[in-house]
């Protein structure tokens, strides 16, 4: 393995997304261990990511119609695929793709010979009825040298389904940036929202989608409300290029059967500096994804010192237990709304002495970026025996 190598890390947006905060922080945790980071993102012109790290960025300006799925995806495929190539992309020792559309881009450099080769994150896997992109999200994956999964689910799923031996490195989290220091951005936060105290906040974050279970949260925020009348639910952020419009609207005519304008608050996506307050003004954070890669936001959230109610299904259950969470049936809108009871009226309590940390010292950023970097050597080192 070069004593530094020079790393190209591509990812698929610049909003504040699973895979694109996994590229920021992975990146910067790279550069922490001796190692040139270039970090490559589509944007559109006037966008800029939406936190900066501490290595190069590189934005890839998107030219072109974008109507439908169809043509954002390859907008955004073009811009980075061109952007990559004219960085003089075969002088990177590794490129390692977060996601379908940079690595269709590198896949493609990959076969007019740009590059020798590239990694690939699968975060998840989405089901596409559109062929195209179905062979897109295929290619992303089936073209690379070397596939990780975020979660050991994951890499079952693509050994079983796919034929797959993929690798599983972990997310981290910044305990920098998430922690129980209140701040006045707090009571800002709180204002802005107009959270009262004394009226338990339930938060979810990541917008309003089917593999999140939004729906499904409504109905047991529904259910905690004749019990709890003056609790609020706030959906955070929701910056996703796939179309959940029809999902979307499903949730607010639903909103507005159950009488709940007033008491569930939409947010949309907020400045990346609103996060860490968000969790801390949130008396629960609810995870009840029906289908989900790793759940970033839980480690974020009780780094915070914020309880988790969360699905009890994998991955959740590879890194939680009882002690760090409290579970709830994602499928049972019940079985979420006692949960998110439990925790409110300290029923349940996570253990923020003991188990917290010990979680959040095993799942660094540090410990993610080693493994990677074990994997990128041993990458370059099969390269080097084939050229012999």
């Amino acid at each position: 393995m070069p004593a530094a190598m020079r790393i190209a890390l591509t990812t698929h947006s610049v909003n504040p997304r699973g895979g694109v905060v996994h590229a920021l922080e992975l990146a910067s945790a790279l550069v922490d261990e001796g190692h040139d980071v270039t970090l490559f993102a589509p944007a559109a012109p006037g966008e800029t990511l939406f936190r900066e790290p501490p290595c190069r960025v590189i934005l890839a300006t998107i030219e072109g119609s974008q109507h439908d799925m169809v043509a954002l995806v390859d907008a955004r495929l073009r811009a980075l695929k061109a952007r990559v190539k004219a960085c003089d992309a075969n002088s990177f020792d590794v490129l390692h793709a977060q996601d379908s559309i940079s690595g269709n881009a590198l896949a493609e450099l990959t076969a007019e010979g740009e590059i020798a080769g590239f990694v690939r994150t699968v975060h998840h896997l989405d089901h596409f009825d559109n062929p195209r992109l179905a062979a897109w999200q295929t290619r992303a994956w089936r073209d690379a040298d070397r596939v990780l999964c975020v979660s050991e689910m994951w890499t079952r799923v693509m050994c079983a389904t796919y034929g797959v031996e993929a690798a599983t490195v972990p997310n981290g989290v910044d305990l920098r940036r998430y922690s129980t220091r209140l701040t006045k951005h707090d009571n800002t936060v709180r204002q802005r929202l107009g959270l009262k105290d004394g009226a338990p906040v339930v938060l979810a974050v990541g917008g309003i989608e089917a593999r999140k279970n939004t729906l499904g949260l409504l109905d047991a925020f529904a259910e905690l409300v004749k019990r709890r009348p003056s609790a609020r639910l706030v959906i955070a952020g929701g910056a996703s290029l796939l179309d959940h419009n029809a999902y979307a609207r499903a949730f607010m005519e639903r909103v507005g059967e159950f009488g709940l304008t007033q008491t569930v608050t939409i947010t949309g996506p907020l400045d990346d500096a609103d996060m860490p307050a968000l969790f801390r003004c949130a008396d629960v954070l609810a995870m009840v994804s029906l289908r989900e890669g790793f759940g970033l936001v839980v480690l974020e959230a009780l780094a915070c010192g914020t309880p988790v109610v969360a699905s009890k299904i994998a991955p959740f259950t590879e890194y939680l237990d009882h002690s760090l969470c409290c579970w709830a049936t994602p499928t049972d809108t019940v079985s979420i709304a006692n949960a998110l009871e439990r925790v409110i009226d300290g029923r349940h309590r996570t253990d923020f002495d003991h188990a917290v940390p010990a979680l959040l010292n095993r799942m660094s950023w540090q410990a993610s970026a080693r493994k990677h970097l074990d994997i990128y050597g041993a990458l370059l080192a099969s390269r080097s025996l084939q050229t012999l």
